[in-house]
């Protein structure tokens, strides 16, 4: 039996969670306390991350601890006890504003690098790369992770349920998704007869072969899986879908996982911009690749990056965006009131929380002018995709939930 004083470990994130700690954590304390149980602290707030990631550029008074990585090793301690709370899936432009507030506060951090030039770039990319996305999830839910909601949220919830609109069944709403290219249709995985360690390797359409990873150590019985989408694939399915939702008069609306799949879904989402908006990259190529545009972190990246320019060359490349909505179908917003679209950033469009709103909503999303509009729901991804048409074919026949 243990001698040593029980602990809870009480984590520290960002925004809302992080308020709510000022009025939560004292109430846990308080109840803790009388049964001799210590609360302890634990930042793994995005800033927190990020200077622990990179201690050798920060003076010694301003170091923090690497706490992702300490509550990875104690939760497979048995008597770990741990308290998560909401915690941001940083996109990279969200990324890049708590560096530049942290360098703004005289902590020397290196830049983002979005094109590395060299090996130490990578290097910096690749620890930087360790705080975006759902970083927090994989290692704390590791081991005993309880989620189950409080029989008390649970009431809650049940008494004040979500609004849900009517569903009509004259709806055009839908999900399209790729039918061949994506990664469904290029997994291949086997599971291996005794171990071994196996290297990752990518082969060009050249013939040169890039080494991804030159070991990895697997088990027996152990099951290796890999898969690919195909970008000629992915782009004639979005010019595709893209006229047709402009010929059948619904909005268009893509829906990723960028947080979660925080390699492949940010190039997935990049390209579908590039092609809706193909006649302005075409025609501001050399300006954007000059600049750095990179809209795989959506267009949120391309209208920072042309601040830089004269106002004569922003406002022709702004005329010229614009110009490409008048041959393509409206796009669904995520903020009506300020002008956010569907494209402004990946982590903006999380699939598991935009759909869930939209068929409450009915099957519509909304569009610039702040209506409801039967929609188009795009995700190249057929495993998921075919899971929410379902549902909407449901909804259709049988009405809201």
């Amino acid at each position: 039996m243990t001698t040593q004083q029980p602990t809870i470990i009480y984590t520290l994130t960002d925004e809302a969670p992080r308020l709510a700690t000022a009025s939560f954590l004292p109430i846990i304390r308080t109840f803790a306390a009388p049964a001799g149980i210590n609360v302890a602290e634990s930042d793994i707030s995005v800033a927190a991350r990020v200077l622990g990631e990179f201690p050798e550029y920060l003076k010694e008074d301003q170091r923090a601890p690497n706490t992702l990585a300490e509550l990875g090793k104690k939760t497979l301690q048995p008597d770990a006890n741990i308290i998560k709370l909401p915690n941001i899936s940083a996109s990279v432009s969200q990324l890049k504003a708590a560096i530049a507030e942290l360098q703004e506060k005289g902590y020397a951090l290196p830049d983002y690098p979005d094109q590395p030039k060299d090996d130490k770039e990578k290097d910096i990319k690749a620890r930087y790369s360790k705080c975006t996305g759902s970083a927090v999830n994989p290692v704390l839910r590791e081991g005993n992770s309880d989620r189950r909601a409080p029989k008390a949220v649970k009431e809650y919830a049940r008494k004040n349920p979500h609004s849900m609109a009517e569903w009509s069944q004259a709806s055009r709403s839908h999900v399209s998704h790729m039918h061949a290219g994506d990664f469904y249709h290029g997994e291949k995985s086997m599971t291996l007869d005794r171990a071994r360690e196996v290297k990752m390797e990518l082969i060009t359409k050249s013939g040169k072969t890039i080494v991804l990873k030159p070991k990895v150590a697997l088990l027996d019985r152990e099951v290796i899986d890999s898969m690919f989408m195909s970008k000629k694939a992915l782009l004639e399915f979005y010019e595709k879908e893209i006229e047709d939702a402009r010929k059948t008069g619904v909005m268009f609306s893509l829906h990723v996982k960028a947080t979660m799949m925080k390699v492949s879904h940010p190039i997935v989402f990049g390209h579908c911009v590039r092609i809706f908006y193909k006649d302005a990259f075409a025609k501001h190529a050399k300006t954007f690749e000059e600049l750095g545009v990179n809209v795989n972190n959506g267009m949120v990246d391309l209208y920072s990056k042309i601040e830089t320019l004269p106002q004569s060359q922003r406002d022709e490349i702004k005329r010229d965006l614009h110009a490409c909505h008048e041959h393509r179908p409206e796009l669904a917003m995520v903020d009506s009131a300020k002008g956010i679209t569907n494209f402004h950033s990946p982590n903006d469009i999380i699939v598991d929380a935009s759909m869930p709103a939209m068929i409450r909503n009915g099957g519509k999303m909304w569009d610039a002018n702040g209506r409801l509009k039967d929609v188009k729901a795009v995700m190249p991804e057929s495993t998921f995709a075919r899971i929410y048409q379902e549902i909407i074919n449901f909804c259709k026949w049988h009405g809201a939930f």
